[in-house]
């Protein structure tokens, strides 16, 4: 067991790794430097703010629970693939997204809350990746809370000169001593 999570710890941080140096040496050398940790170009910025505003308007939609609201933020179709924490883990396209939304919305019908922080954003022409945190809170039917704090890592595609997530990744840390999620993991 902790040799195949230490494989996987170690095959996601490699790619990870072959991503930014496919997307520095691919990148312009004014944003090559960006990603060395200059000042990014104008045009970086106001992409940047664009994806901050989207996923501003998650959280908006996630508060009221508006699942077509958080459904605008994604790519159509099956150009989105998610890994997220409930079964079944995967999800290929909008559509099975969308289901999984609407499943935990039902699950937990009562007033839903979301916080995002640690924000991190690198724009690479009309690539960008990030990763943040969020706090979460849903109310059961019986009115308790359930809190979830979860890491996300996306990467977001410019098409039509609308940023949208295409790839995400939800995740809780594990104790692999124990094999159990840690539900409420803060930095």
């Amino acid at each position: 067991m902790r040799r195949r999570f230490a494989a996987a710890i170690g095959t996601s941080a490699l790619l990870l790794a072959t991503l930014a140096l496919v997307l520095s040496a691919a990148a312009p050398p004014a944003l090559a430097r960006n990603l060395r940790g200059k000042t990014a170009p104008a045009a970086a910025m106001s992409d940047r703010a664009a994806i901050e505003a989207l996923e501003s308007s998650y959280v908006e939609a996630f508060d009221t629970r508006d699942v077509d609201g958080i459904m605008k933020v994604y790519a159509r179709g099956k150009q989105l693939f998610v890994f997220d924490v409930v079964p079944p883990r995967e999800y290929p396209s909008w559509d099975d997204y969308k289901r999984d939304w609407e499943t935990l919305f039902s699950q937990f019908p009562g007033p839903a809350s979301d916080k995002m922080s640690e924000m991190s954003i690198t724009v690479v022409g009309t690539v960008a990746y990030g990763h943040h945190i969020e706090d979460s809170v849903f109310t059961q039917k019986d009115g308790t809370k359930k809190e979830f704090v979860v890491r996300v890592t996306d990467v977001y595609r410019k098409l039509k000169d609308k940023w949208l997530i295409v790839q995400e990744h939800v995740s809780f840390p594990v104790d692999v001593t124990t094999g159990q999620a840690d539900l409420m993991s803060k930095p």
